[in-house]
């Protein structure tokens, strides 16, 4: 069975910029074939802030049923929404918006991702009560640490910019810690990489027990995951997140629920990885 377009499709996509490489479309059309759906998934990459405000315009004119957002736009996402939901409010940015009626709907589906990926890759990881390294401040890191907290975790924030770090525990609240990187790993049950880069930290210093996660996932098997494989540790890859977070965003944008299929191996084939 394949998707049928028709003067009723119902069309989504990812906006970002650069967004050429996003696998979203990959995700997004393979479900929607799968489901036999009038609909189809593209990228939208808007050169600036009044671009975006085009594309959500084109939104509410009816023209789009939904997006997902990635950098830069998560918090502009955020902002143009008429209606937010708790876990968005939340984290003070968008990775959803829904089009409906020519009004716009803000979600984050990033922290249920994140959450995802742990349930199935860490499944031994209990978060309540834990303590969680998230290392970065940035745009990747503000809905994790929003979903982490909720969790009943305690998260401590390292960034090379300390402000930075601190902006983000003051403005989410809560158990949010700014730590040390001599000192910030003591006792943490999960370390979480949302840096663009591999983090300056030996996972051989970790405590066996420990769990690392990195939200990138171009490879899947980061350097960073490598070595926290070759020190025993129980790993957790970007890939999962992302797969975990398209769920939500597919039965927000087209309206059922992603069919049964899994597409991690169709992603795996696309990055030309294994593993």
């Amino acid at each position: 069975m394949t998707a049928r377009l028709t003067g009723a499709v119902r069309l989504g996509g990812i906006v970002g910029n650069p967004v050429a490489h996003s696998l979203s479309p990959v995700i997004h059309n393979a479900w929607l074939e799968a489901a036999g759906l009038d609909g189809t998934y593209g990228a939208f990459s808007p050169r600036d802030a009044a671009g975006f405000e085009t594309l959500v315009a084109f939104g509410r004119a009816g023209l789009l049923s939904g997006v997902n957002v990635t950098a830069p736009f998560k918090e502009q996402a955020f902002a143009c929404a008429d209606t937010r939901s708790r876990t968005a409010t939340a984290s003070g940015s968008a990775n959803t918006l829904v089009f409906r009626d020519g009004q716009v709907f803000a979600d984050s589906t990033d922290g249920e991702g994140l959450l995802r990926a742990l349930s199935q890759q860490a499944p031994a990881l209990s978060l309540k009560g834990s303590t969680v390294v998230m290392l970065g401040a940035g745009g990747a890191a503000r809905a994790a640490v929003a979903a982490l907290r909720d969790a009943g975790a305690t998260v401590r924030i390292v960034n090379r910019t300390r402000d930075r770090a601190e902006a983000l525990a003051t403005d989410l609240g809560g158990l949010i810690e700014v730590g040390d990187a001599a000192t910030a790993f003591a006792g943490a049950a999960l370390v979480v990489n949302a840096l663009s880069v591999r983090p300056a930290i030996d996972p051989e210093s970790l405590d066996p027990a420990t769990v690392v996660m990195d939200m990138t996932y171009r490879p899947v098997r980061t350097p960073f995951l490598t070595a926290a494989r070759s020190a025993g540790l129980t790993t957790v890859d970007g890939l999962a997140m992302l797969i975990g977070q398209a769920g939500p965003s597919y039965r927000a944008i087209f309206g059922v629920e992603p069919p049964d299929l899994d597409p991690r191996p169709l992603l795996l084939a696309h990055l030309g990885e294994t593993a």
